[in-house]
């Protein structure tokens, strides 16, 4: 099995040793995305929903710079700070995955990189 990694231009340097992504047997494989601003790599303020849209606008973008795209993800794993926003994420989360939403799982967690309020990791297919 070859592990091929990916270098995305239009979403955020990785903030350690890790990689934004890893294409190996047919699959593209994505490192947590918080909200970050692409081309300075700062966090991105605003609502809460704006925060999502900012994930999920670089996970497209990762996606889409790899060759694949959300249509194509089968698994999203989400972390959120306060599950009291499930809804609110579910709305937006709704908005890119409109039908045949990939399977997830939805964890409240303490704290993110970055005092972040979501990270969103995802499997995709590559080819």
């Amino acid at each position: 099995m070859e592990k091929t990694i990916i270098r995305a231009e239009r979403a955020p340097r990785a903030v350690g040793p890790y990689s934004t992504a890893v294409r190996a047997n047919g699959f593209l494989f994505l490192s947590g995305q918080i909200p970050l601003d692409p081309a300075s790599g700062a966090s991105v303020g605003g609502s809460f929903g704006d925060q999502v849209r900012r994930v999920l606008d670089t996970i497209r973008n990762v996606l889409e710079d790899s060759g694949s795209g959300l249509g194509r993800v089968v698994k999203t794993t989400v972390f959120l700070r306060d599950m009291d926003r499930f809804a609110e994420f579910n709305g937006v989360y709704g908005e890119y995955f409109p039908e045949a939403p990939p399977a997830r799982s939805c964890i409240e967690v303490s704290r993110l990189p970055r005092d972040a309020p979501i990270e969103i990791e995802v499997i995709a297919l590559a080819d």
